[in-house]
């Protein structure tokens, strides 16, 4: 007989047949042969489910957007309106044409700098700060307290002590950020410290760790949620803050845009940098949470 039982229906493989005696050739089928649908669709299909819906959203608060500020009695602009106003600040984010006369790409640019140095130090110092209060009890009796109380001081608050003793915009901007962002760094990584379990600290015993091997090889790898976490809380207050430092300290930041263009009432202008903001918020957050993911190996909240 010298031939396979093999069934057509359900291995979709074609028999051909051959002499008696002889192997039986199975021809598999080609994956070329598939429809284009059916190899597009596995990987266009989480794209639609991630990308479809915020755009279906985004697409009806703009038309409810432009039936409601379409009457006469309107105070907002239409997003039509909204286009043709500030048209170039939307197609020409990096265009220069004077000091002021820059596009909003730039003075992004310029608020993101401030951010990266504030919120630097911050992180930095918060973590440092954090483990002292979450290894010590002393510590924490005694400085946890007075971050209770200087913490739920607003932003801003803190701007005319910084421009007294800085005399200068920058670096007022940039402690701005920073005693803003450092708060929730400190009391997140403080209370991944104190969550430790025991047998890690019972092994930097056993292998007599210093101070220093114990705070990089033990504290940090197990706290790092809790870090990341808190810094992810951190970058947006950062954001929030330097946009409202910049609207009083001057500058080309995007913060001193929106002042200046309520002052001209460039209400179209103000709109357009609300969602540059916005945008710039959203990825500033996804960044920090791609590399907490990254370096606490997914444990670290998303």
């Amino acid at each position: 007989m010298g031939q396979a039982v093999l069934k057509e229906a359900d291995t979709g493989a074609k028999i051909v047949p051959l002499p008696a005696g002889k192997a039986q050739v199975v021809s598999l089928p080609s994956v070329a042969g598939k429809p284009l649908a059916a190899r597009i669709l596995p990987w266009l299909r989480p794209v639609l489910q991630n990308v479809l819906p915020p755009l279906v959203t985004v697409a009806l608060i703009l038309l409810f957007w432009q039936i409601a500020a379409s009457g006469p009695q309107s105070s907002l602009p239409a997003p039509t309106r909204i286009w043709e106003e500030a048209k170039d600040l939307i197609t020409e984010p990096f265009y220069w044409a004077g000091t002021q006369d820059i596009g909003l790409g730039w003075r992004i640019l310029v608020s993101l700098q401030r951010v990266a140095i504030g919120f630097g130090l911050a992180a930095v110092a918060g973590v440092l700060i954090g483990a002292l209060i979450g290894q010590s009890v002393w510590a924490m009796r005694g400085l946890d307290p007075v971050f209770q109380v200087l913490r739920t001081v607003p932003p801003l608050a803190w701007l005319p002590l910084s421009l007294a003793a800085f005399r200068d915009s920058q670096p007022s901007a940039i402690f701005v950020i920073f005693i803003t962002a450092i708060w929730p760094v400190i009391i997140n990584t403080a209370v991944g410290i104190r969550n430790i379990p025991q047998d890690y600290r019972n092994v930097a015993e056993v292998l007599r760790l210093n101070q220093v091997e114990f705070f990089f090889k033990i504290m940090v790898p197990s706290a790092a949620p809790y870090i990341f976490t808190g810094l992810r809380i951190g970058v947006g207050l950062s954001w929030l803050a330097i946009v409202a430092a910049e609207m009083l300290t001057g500058g080309v930041g995007i913060g001193f845009f929106i002042w200046d263009a309520w002052n001209s009432s460039r209400l179209s202008d103000i709109i357009v940098a609300l969602v540059y903001i916005g945008v710039v918020g959203f990825f500033l957050d996804r960044l920090v949470a791609f590399i907490g993911t990254i370096v606490t190996r997914g444990t670290a909240a998303n």
